[in-house]
C-alpha cells in the first residue's frame, strides 16, 4: 500500500511539473538555459551571486517604441483644434476688433500667415526646431522632412508618427507669428506682412522652440513650458510690442474712434480660441492620458477665472462689465494657464486664472498708456502680460504642496528663478530678432501704407475687396 501511494504522489508531481513547463513562454527558454549554463561553469557561485544572475537573466528586455492608435487619434484630434483656434478662431477674434474697412485684411493676414509657415515649418522649421541637438538651433539633418515615412515614430512622442507630430508642432508655430497680426493691424502693407513672417519666424520661433522643447539652452536650464508661455505668448507679445513703435500709431489714434465694429464676431472668434485651446494645451500631453485630463480641466477653469476677475475689475474701474471684457479675460486666462496646464492642479489653474484676469485687464489699460504704443488689439497687454505671469507662476503653483506635479529635487525659489530667467531671454530674443525683422522689411518693401490708403482701408487698398456689401 505505500509503496503504491508513493508511486502516486511521484506521478501527480511529474504530472504538475509537466504542465508548469508546458506553460512556460518558449521566449523563457533560452534565458533560463543561459542560467544553467553559468551556475554549471560556476560550481562556487555564492546563492546571492546565483540569485543575481537570475534575476538579471530573467528581466524582461525593453519594449521596442509602438505606434499607440489612442495617443494617435487625439493628437490628430489636437492638431485640428489648434487649427481651429487659427483659422477661423483668431481671424474671426481679431477681425471683429478692427474697424470694419479693416475687417477683410485682418482675415487676409491671419489666413495667409497659416498658409505661409506652415510650409516653411515642413521645408526647415521642423529640423533646425527638432532636429538635432544644438543650444540655439537643432539640425538640418530633416530638411524637407527627410528620413521620415508613414511608420517612422516620433523621437520626442513615441506612440505616435512623426509626420502627427510634425503637424501638431507647426500649427503652433503658424499661430504664435499670426498673434502678432493683431498689434500692427490696420496700417501694415501685405508684402512687409509676410518678409516680417518669414524672418521672425526664422529667427525667434525656430530657436526659442528649440530652447524650450527641443533640448535647448532653456530646457537644460531646467524651465517649464507646457504648452507655449515663452515659446508663443512671450515672444509673440513682445514682437507685437516692437511693431506697433516701429510702425508707429494709427492715424486718429487717440482722437477719433476705434471701436471693435463686431463684437459679435469677435465673441465667436474668442469661443473658438477656447474650444481650440483645448487641442493647444491638452495635445501637448502628447497621448490620451492621465496628464491629458490635467490640462484639459485646467484649461476650463484658469479661463473661467480670468473672465469673472476681469469683469469684476472692470465692473470695479468702470461701473459696467462688457463683452469685450468677457472674452479679453478668457483668453488672459488662457494664456496664463498655457505654461502650466500639465503641472499645476486645477485649484492653482483657480487661482492663476484670478491673478492673470486683472493683471492684463491693468496691461491693456494703465500699462499701455505708460508706454505709448499702439498695440492695435492689445497683444502685449493680454499675451504678453499674460505670458509672463502664467510662465513665473507655473514655478509655484508647480508645487505638490499646492497640488502640482513638480519636478525633480523641486525647490520654489529655484523654479521660479529659472522661470524668471527663461521670461528675460526671450523677452531680449524676440525683441530684438522683432526690430531687425520690422527694419529689414522696411528696407525691402516699406513697411507703412500711404496715408491715403489707410483712411480709405486696407481692405479696398491693399486687397480690393471689402468684408462687407455696401
Amino acid at each position: 500500500m505505500k509503496k503504491l501511494l508513493a508511486s502516486l504522489c511521484l506521478g501527480v508531481s511529474l504530472l504538475s511539473g509537466g504542465l508548469a513547463l508546458a506553460q512556460t513562454p518558449a521566449a523563457e527558454a533560452p534565458a533560463a538555459a543561459a542560467v544553467v549554463e553559468v551556475v554549471k561553469e560556476t560550481p562556487a557561485t555564492p546563492a546571492v551571486a546565483v540569485a543575481a544572475v537570475v534575476a538579471e537573466a530573467a528581466a524582461p528586455v525593453a519594449a521596442a517604441p509602438q505606434l499607440n492608435s489612442g495617443d494617435t487619434a487625439w493628437m490628430l484630434t489636437s492638431t485640428v483644434l489648434v487649427i481651429l483656434m487659427i483659422i477661423p478662431g483668431l481671424a474671426l477674434f481679431y477681425g471683429g476688433l478692427g474697424r470694419s474697412k479693416n475687417m477683410l485684411s485682418v482675415l487676409m493676414q491671419v489666413f495667409v500667415i497659416f498658409s505661409l509657415i506652415t510650409v516653411l515649418w515642413a521645408i526647415y522649421g521642423y529640423s533646425l526646431a527638432f532636429g538635432g541637438a544644438g543650444k540655439f538651433f537643432g539640425g538640418f539633418d530633416k530638411l524637407f522632412l527627410k528620413g521620415i515615412t508613414p511608420d517612422t515614430l516620433s523621437s520626442a512622442l513615441v506612440t505616435i508618427p512623426e509626420y502627427v507630430f510634425v503637424s501638431f508642432q507647426a500649427t503652433f508655430a503658424a499661430i504664435t507669428v499670426a498673434l502678432i497680426v493683431g498689434s500692427f493691424a490696420e496700417r501694415i502693407k501685405f508684402a512687409a506682412v509676410l518678409v516680417f513672417a518669414v524672418l521672425w519666424f526664422t529667427f525667434s520661433y525656430i530657436p526659442m522652440a528649440h530652447m524650450v522643447w527641443g533640448g535647448g539652452l532653456l530646457a537644460e536650464d531646467g524651465a517649464l513650458d507646457f504648452a507655449g508661455g515663452t515659446v508663443v505668448h512671450i515672444n509673440a507679445g513682445i514682437a507685437g510690442l516692437v511693431g506697433a513703435y516701429v510702425l508707429g500709431k494709427r492715424l486718429g489714434f487717440g482722437k477719433e474712434s476705434m471701436a471693435p465694429h463686431s463684437l459679435t464676431l469677435s465673441m465667436v472668434g474668442a469661443s473658438l480660441l477656447w474650444v481650440g485651446w483645448f487641442g493647444f494645451n491638452a495635445g501637448s500631453a502628447g497621448a490620451a492620458n492621465g496628464v491629458a485630463g490635467l490640462a484639459f480641466v485646467n484649461t476650463i477653469l484658469a479661463t473661467g477665472a480670468a473672465t469673472l476677475s476681469w469683469l469684476a475689475g472692470e465692473a470695479l474701474h468702470k461701473g459696467k462689465a462688457s463683452m469685450l471684457g468677457a472674452i479679453s479675460g478668457a483668453v488672459a486666462g488662457l494664456v496664463a494657464v498655457t505654461p502650466a496646464a500639465g503641472f499645476v492642479g486645477p485649484m492653482g489653474a483657480i487661482v492663476m486664472g484670478l491673478i492673470a484676469g486683472p493683471l492684463c485687464l491693468w496691461g491693456v489699460g494703465g500699462l499701455k498708456r505708460m508706454l505709448k504704443a499702439d498695440d492695435a488689439f492689445d497683444v502685449f497687454g493680454v499675451h504678453g502680460v499674460g505670458g509672463i505671469v502664467g510662465a513665473i507662476l507655473t514655478g509655484v503653483f508647480c508645487a505638490a504642496s499646492l497640488g502640482g506635479i513638480e519636478p525633480a529635487n523641486y525647490s520654489m525659489g529655484h523654479q521660479v528663478w529659472v522661470q524668471v530667467k527663461s521670461v528675460l531671454v526671450t523677452v531680449v530674443w524676440s525683441g530684438v530678432v522683432a526690430f531687425v525683422s520690422y527694419k529689414v522689411a522696411d528696407l525691402l518693401v516699406g513697411l507703412r501704407v500711404s496715408e491715403e490708403e489707410e483712411r480709405q482701408g486696407l481692405d479696398i487698398s491693399s486687397h480690393g475687396e471689402t468684408a462687407y456689401v455696401r
